[in-house]
């Protein structure tokens, strides 16, 4: 097992020869642990987990050689240093339950295991802490804004201890889709070695490439007199993003429209921490370890966009300026650009300060991400200045417009509030029109068949409505449309929810605003008297809090509405966003 060196310094456009941690275990040292390791603790590792231990056994992630203990993590995030100076910019850690932590602690070891229940890896000579969450997330990612999908993973697992300790991986973890194009750093050194490209050009993304993309690679690969690596995160990435499947046959439909032998694509399997500047410093690290000798670091690199305060967390270049610093200690040169803009005259892409500099002034067009997602879910025109037909396409199919779209409505509300009756009334009036199935995932019904087990306490309320996100988001994806009418009283949970849904069609939060009072004289079951009396703890709004959401799409208030009335509103809410298929003024033009 090998141990990480201090990067080399610079590289002058030839490739770095950092030294690789390698913590897969002989076959024999495999099969001694294979026999110890029935005895011992496990924990099943998370989407996140799994990535961190496939780069860190690869190599990837050197010099790591394990999960990080305390030291080097508080240092990290104070220094982007590890407790021995060597830069390292982001904490990769390893959270569990309580209950794992103590069972893993009395026998010194804990096996880690893949969703499956299949063992991937052993740590022994346990370190175990408990992390301040909140000092860790504000000095790595700048904020405490839960918006943040870093600050959101750190601060969800508060509580949780940390372990570290020495690790030996049995084996990596198995993907079943794409696998000849995912390659070890080793792999991949010895691909450009093969190739005979000394200078490599890595391209990080975790979209799909549209013609700016396009252009801006191949100006970066022409720049430096070199080769282009498109190196794609297909691990966990920010909520709402296009799945890796539906982009990596974008990257295929794109490859073809390179310079024969330009590009290469390989697939890395990391998990994003939308970490902006630190982040790109990151994959600055993890190209050098894959070999390539230059990275391309554009606008706002790995920033997840706005804040809750409507601002971007980062400014556009604080990224490129961070790796610039630490360019010559990484072994790796940035190449960098700024936002790719295309001229209509002259048909062609230039970066936009170029753009607008020109003499005379030429017509500048460019579209969103939020617009690209506005004509996909509208059914508009993507024009081909804009993205490859093939792309295009591809997208399409991924993403049908609204009307052939499965959805979810969620409804919000205080027991008694009228959610159920209205959630019924909904699922009449559309099956009455809707070509769709319509699934109705009412809470006391839930209760019965898929929560019985569980009780009232917030962790247990949590779970009940992760299930019913879950099994309307299953719906969503098979093109269904689902009605949830739990209570659902917290906002961090239904949050989690709405991102954990949108991700495969629509969705549509309605409050049911119906205010306590009259919930308590409409209580046919008594709950609320009970409540009162102290006979039922933790009863929403009486022992236990209503958080109301702040973001729901719609409020109806059942004091002044009748079901039918309530039932109304949401579909002709539905129908303006165009799930039913409305005609709207988007749509028409």
């Amino acid at each position: 097992m090998t141990t990480g060196s201090s990067p080399s310094q610079g590289n002058s456009g030839t490739r770095s020869e950092r030294t690789l941690v390698d913590l897969q275990a002989s076959p024999e040292r495999a099969r001694e642990l294979r026999q110890t390791i029935s005895t011992l603790p496990s924990w099943d590792l998370t989407e996140r987990q799994l990535c961190d231990l496939e780069l860190l056994a690869v190599g990837a992630f050197s010099p790591l050689n394990g999960f990080m203990g305390q030291r080097d993590c508080e240092a990290v995030a104070a220094t982007l240093r590890l407790a021995d100076g060597r830069l390292w910019p982001i904490p990769v850690t390893l959270d569990v339950s309580a209950a794992t932590a103590e069972l893993a602690a009395r026998a010194g070891a804990l096996v880690l295991r893949d969703p499956e229940g299949f063992p991937l890896a052993v740590i022994q000579a346990i370190e175990i802490w408990q992390p301040d969450r909140e000092i860790e997330a504000e000095s790595v990612y700048g904020t405490l804004d839960r918006t943040h999908p870093g600050v959101a993973s750190t601060l969800k697992d508060d509580g949780k201890p940390r372990i570290a300790g020495a690790l030996e991986v049995l084996r990596l973890p198995t993907h079943f889709d794409f696998v000849d194009m995912r390659h070890s750093p080793r792999e991949l050194r010895a691909e450009f070695a093969r190739r005979g490209w000394r200078k490599v050009v890595a391209f990080q993304t975790r979209n799909p490439m549209h013609r700016a993309h396009f252009e801006l690679t191949l100006r970066a690969a022409e720049r430096v007199s070199g080769n282009l690596l498109i190196h794609p995160a297909v691990g966990a990435t920010k909520p709402g993003d296009v799945d890796h499947f539906t982009r990596v046959r974008c990257y295929n439909h794109l490859l073809p429209h390179y310079p024969n032998g330009l590009a290469l694509l390989s697939l890395l399997p990391l998990a994003m921490r939308m970490g902006g500047p630190r982040e790109a410093v990151l994959h600055a690290l993890i190209r050098a370890n894959y070999g390539c000798t230059h990275l391309i670091v554009g606008r706002d690199h790995a920033g997840p966009g706005n804040g809750a305060d409507g601002k971007p967390f980062y400014s556009p270049y604080a990224a490129q300026e961070l790796v610039a610093q630490h360019e010559a200690e990484i072994g790796i040169e940035t190449v960098r650009f700024e936002e790719m803009v295309y001229l209509a005259e002259d048909d062609r892409y230039l970066p936009d300060s170029e753009a607008r500099a020109l003499t005379p002034a030429k017509t500048i067009l460019s579209i969103s991400g939020t617009d690209l997602r506005k004509r996909l879910e509208t059914g508009r025109e993507i024009p081909s200045w804009f993205t490859f037909p093939e792309v295009g396409a591809e997208l399409r199919r991924r993403h049908p417009a609204r009307d052939r779209q499965g959805f979810t409505v969620f409804f919000t509300g205080l027991s008694g509030a009228g959610k159920s009756t209205a959630a019924r009334a909904l699922a009449m009036r559309l099956q009455e029109v809707a070509s769709r199935s319509v699934t109705l995932l009412d809470g006391d019904l839930v209760r019965k068949n898929l929560s019985s087990e569980l009780g009232f306490s917030k962790e247990h309320r949590d779970l009940n409505v992760r299930r019913i996100g879950y099994v309307a988001s299953e719906i969503t994806k098979a093109g269904g449309i689902a009605l949830c009418a739990p209570i659902a009283p917290y906002d961090l949970t239904r949050k989690e929810v709405r991102a954990a849904i949108a991700a495969h069609g629509g969705f549509a939060l309605v409050w049911i605003s119906t205010p306590i009072e009259t919930c308590e004289q409409r209580d046919a079951k008594g709950l609320y008297a009970k409540a009162r009396a102290g006979l039922l703890p933790a009863f929403t709004g009486i022992s236990d809090p209503y958080e109301s959401p702040a973001d729901a799409d719609l409020t109806l208030d059942a004091t002044s509405l009748t079901p039918e009335e309530m039932a109304q509103s949401i579909f002709l809410y539905l129908e303006r966003e165009g799930y039913l298929g409305a005609a709207t003024p988007e749509r028409l033009s």
